[in-house]
């Protein structure tokens, strides 16, 4: 029996189901440097692949000096500064607080935001101390990955997993488990 392909603008129809040829830019911002050498290997290994699927951008910000005290109710110059950067893009703030999903979850949600012709997604991973409760409002979305606490490090490599298997699921590609 063939394969039924056809393509309707930007979007491709499979057996499997319907994905989009992603043309939203993905960006991932986090302070500081990924310190174990083995996560950072996953880590370029994941945007490597990632990068077969959509543009990806991995950027890392300067460690906020000072940012061990309580955060005050307003936004600190670097977080105005960040929120311009990002201007047009949907931010996607990790936060403990935000919401968990399945990686089928994710995926859908994923594919929903390229569908509604989404050109940016900035997803954002703060320092020791996270962002501010203002900053925190500015996001489009909050995203938690566990209840349980991640170092920075793993929270940044399980999130470039998560990207890469939502691609896999929204392809139809068979992932390994």
């Amino acid at each position: 029996m063939p394969v039924l392909e056809f393509r309707v603008s930007s979007f491709e129809f499979h057996p499997r189901g319907v994905h989009p040829l992603i043309a939203m830019r993905i960006r991932l911002l986090w302070e500081g440097k990924t310190k174990d050498a083995h996560l950072r290997a996953v880590q370029q290994d994941l945007a490597a692949r990632i990068e077969h699927f959509t543009p990806l951008s991995l950027e890392e910000l300067p460690a906020q000096r000072g940012a061990s005290h309580p955060r005050k109710a307003g936004l600190t110059s670097a977080e105005r500064a960040l929120l311009e950067k990002l201007r047009g893009a949907t931010k996607i703030l990790l936060d403990e607080r935000g919401r968990e999903r399945t990686s089928q979850e994710f995926s859908e949600w994923l594919g929903k935001e390229a569908l509604r012709g989404t050109k940016e997604l900035a997803f954002l991973i703060g320092g020791p101390d996270g962002f501010s409760s203002a900053f925190r409002e500015e996001a489009d979305v909050l995203l938690g990955l566990s209840r349980m606490t991640l170092t920075r490090d793993l929270a940044r490599t399980v999130l470039l997993e998560q990207i890469y298997r939502a691609f896999t699921i929204l392809r139809g590609y068979p992932y390994p488990r």
